[in-house]
């Protein structure tokens, strides 16, 4: 749903592939046995830009939620974009959504961002799952040096203001960029960096049951 800057098909090496279309809907691209559909997918080219006004925009996104035709899944995975405009309240609105996930890093600045997106979540009656701190700490290549560039806590501080868990932390390091870079996500390769999005995606895993809850046909349209 990162209408304006589609990353995801570069990031799953899918960004040369395109969406089928069989009775007037989208079949999803498989990337690495991932059932997945960007807006990007439907661009000319990675350089095209997204320059659509909100009602567009929002178009957009339900027109790849429900004229997509899914196979039967375990869950769907929304990445959104940051902030809270139009994306975000027609999610909250008009998609029946189990929870968020809220992903920081541990600076002051960025957890203003993440406090308002989780406010925005309450008042719209989506729980929040969790926080997921990312750029927590970082390890130099050369004098196995750690520092945490960006702050310590920021992540549990916030998870803590919102009684919620800190599902993970991640770390800054050029070897997570390098795997996305290449369409070739860590759990994939299974590189030391694997661990990590493992570990929070069991902590998701084992919150989300608490939180779900059956399907409100209104809420889509």
């Amino acid at each position: 749903a990162d209408i304006y800057g589609p990353s995801m098909p570069t990031m799953l090496g899918v960004d040369k592939v395109k969406p089928e279309l069989e009775n007037e809907q989208f079949i999803p691209i498989n990337a690495h046995g991932i059932a997945m559909l960007s807006i990007g997918s439907l661009l000319d080219g990675d350089n095209t830009p997204v320059a659509w006004r909100g009602p567009k925009a929002t178009g957009a996104l339900m027109q790849l939620y429900n004229q997509t035709n899914w196979p039967q899944l375990d869950y769907l995975v929304i990445d959104m974009p940051p902030g809270t405009g139009d994306i975000q309240l027609t999610l909250a609105q008009r998609i029946p959504v189990t929870g968020a996930v809220i992903v920081t890093t541990p600076q002051h600045i960025a957890l203003l961002d993440a406090q308002k997106g989780i406010e925005m979540f309450n008042k719209t009656n989506i729980p929040v799952l969790g926080v997921v701190e990312n750029m927590a700490l970082h390890t130099c290549s050369n004098c196995n040096h750690t520092e945490a560039i960006f702050g310590v806590g920021g992540g549990e501080r916030i998870a803590e203001q919102y009684h919620v868990p800190l599902l993970g932390q991640l770390p800054l390091a050029s070897g997570i960029r390098a795997q996305v870079d290449k369409g070739e996500p860590s759990v994939l390769v299974d590189d030391e960096f694997a661990p990590y999005y493992l570990s929070i995606a069991k902590n998701i895993e084992a919150n989300i049951d608490k939180f779900a809850k059956p399907v409100d046909d209104k809420r889509i349209f």
